[in-house]
């Protein structure tokens, strides 16, 4: 894929009378972290669903390279290069690290061929292993996925979205309920990650997404109020008044 990755022209979404999105404009380049913030209620939900198919635009255009996602279905997005990795609501709890991004790849290869003897499946076995050691889960492979720590299990997630091999992860919140050395152990895999795909990803943690991002699109009232760097965030009036000033974790990690 060559040129921007997501361009999105006067996106807009009405539920009924409501309209939660209106006149979104941005395009994302490729290898960088993009964060979407916002008070609650900005629309910041209704537009990671747009991105990811899961809901359909009432105006504007969405475009992903060059496929008009606009009228495709949803099963679409993941073949073409767009994955979301809250999409997967849990792993499979009583099955290993290992075997859950297994099962990711095997489905992708062939989704009605889930039995074949292990012996068949030597490719994606050591691409599994390859996925493992790319977040940091070499070591727990063998590990049920219950048995993982929360901040494990949200890299195994991250993994099993990394099978789909996109060009763009799209991430809600992936450092919900960390604690500190948690979150610093996802920052460092999403830098990592970030060297060979394009990532979007809505967080609360202001600290964090000053120091990892580097473009920050700012939602409020379902409007883009702002698009810039960290630093052009942090310097913006408006947002300062309706969202950073008044954001608690502002400052805080």
């Amino acid at each position: 894929m060559t040129g921007p990755v997501l361009q999105v022209e006067n996106l807009g979404r009405r539920f009924g009378a409501f309209t939660a999105l209106e006149g979104i404009s941005a395009t994302l380049g490729r290898e960088r972290i993009t964060a979407v913030i916002g008070p609650n209620g900005a629309g910041k939900s209704t537009f990671f669903n747009l991105l990811s198919g899961v809901l359909k635009p009432t105006s504007g255009s969405l475009r992903f390279g060059d496929q008009d996602l606009a009228r495709l279905p949803q099963a679409r997005f993941a073949h073409l290069g767009i994955a979301r990795s809250f999409q997967i609501t849990t792993v499979f709890p009583r099955l290993t690290a290992h075997e859950n991004v297994r099962t990711a790849l095997q489905a992708r290869a062939n989704r009605y061929d889930f039995w074949s003897r292990r012996d068949r499946l030597a490719g994606h076995s050591d691409r599994a292993d390859a996925l493992l050691e790319s977040v940091g889960l070499a070591s727990r492979r063998s590990r049920p996925a219950a048995a993982l720590a929360h901040g494990e299990q949200r890299a195994l997630e991250i993994a099993i979205a990394l099978a789909a091999d996109p060009k763009l992860l799209l991430l809600d919140e992936p450092t919900a309920g960390m604690g500190p050395e948690e979150t610093k152990a996802m920052v460092a895999l999403l830098h990592r990650l970030s060297d060979a795909r394009a990532i979007l990803l809505v967080e609360h943690k202001m600290k964090m997404i000053l120091g990892l991002s580097q473009r920050i699109l700012v939602l409020h009232h379902g409007r883009l109020i702002a698009d810039g760097s960290p630093a052009e965030i942090q310097a913006d009036r408006e947002v300062r008044r309706v969202y950073l000033g008044q954001s608690s974790g502002y400052g805080h990690a």
